[in-house]
């Protein structure tokens, strides 16, 4: 699998499925990496050029290199388009990943195709928490917030259901650098896309998770009135949507990017 450096930054990058295939880009949230994405793995690759890879400071990524802004992880997708010599593609993110997909939308329309943002927020009106969040994974590193990410992240009788694909998911927030999991709050925590919206023009779809604490139907809402022409779709889970009900995420984004 390649590793493609973006501004001196090494990123991770898996790529599987036909090579003349359109191309899905898949960006996963923080704390994971991009085997949170393994479940629909498969599938998208029977009908699409797959791209996954780890954020910096993330998985098998570099380290972060100075301050980390959205922009930044947007010039980091778009360093790997290029190393891969990929004009456009389809893009789908989920939290941290929507985040950086309407960073791209707006400022490198060109290069997307159908955009995808699910389960995530255009802006944080209260910092509080993020601020909280750094002091508390400085102090202690992930394990110190695990158990409540955990509890954002999925319902509450999910981890009785599913109690190995929490694990895994939990394993992956542990082992996140804790320089890593500092820097993109911090850039969490700084983003204002509200402005951004209005000017994506890429067709795009909105995830919201029905019982999601952290990017709620709200937040999906006014994300998806704010781009012209946008859909909304509802799922039945919390935070991290696609582990919570694979099958219907997987469906949902196949059918908007193969609808006419």
């Amino acid at each position: 699998m390649p590793v493609i450096e973006a501004d001196g930054c090494p990123l991770h990058v898996e790529i599987e499925g036909p090579a003349r295939a359109p191309v899905l880009m898949l960006s996963n949230s923080l704390g994971t990496t991009l085997n949170m994405w393994d479940d629909q793995a498969k599938i998208f690759a029977t009908q699409f050029r797959l791209v996954r890879y780890d954020r910096r400071g993330h998985g098998r990524s570099g380290p972060p290199l100075g301050a980390t802004t959205m922009e930044r992880l947007g010039r980091d997708a778009l360093a790997i388009m290029d190393g891969l010599g990929l004009a456009k593609v389809h893009w789908c993110g989920l939290s941290m990943g929507g985040m950086e997909g309407m960073w791209l939308g707006a400022h490198a329309a060109s290069r997307i195709d159908r955009l995808i943002l699910s389960n995530t927020a255009a802006w944080y009106a209260d910092k509080s928490p993020w601020t909280d969040r750094i002091a508390a994974v400085s102090a202690g590193g992930p394990a110190a917030i695990a158990d409540r990410v955990i509890n954002v992240w999925f319902t509450r009788d999910f981890p009785e259901r599913a109690p190995q694909a929490v694990a895994r998911l939990k394993a992956m927030l542990l082992s996140t650098p804790v320089a890593g999991y500092i820097a993109c709050c911090e850039a969490i925590r700084d983003m204002d896309h509200r402005d951004l919206l209005r000017s994506i023009t890429a067709r795009t779809l909105v995830i919201a998770g029905r019982h999601d604490p952290a990017t709620n139907i709200e937040a999906a809402e006014f994300i998806r009135s704010r781009i012209p022409g946008a859909a909304l779709t509802v799922l039945d889970a919390a935070h991290i949507a696609n582990v919570e009900q694979p099958h219907d995420y997987a469906d949902t984004v196949l059918g908007f990017l193969t609808q006419p």
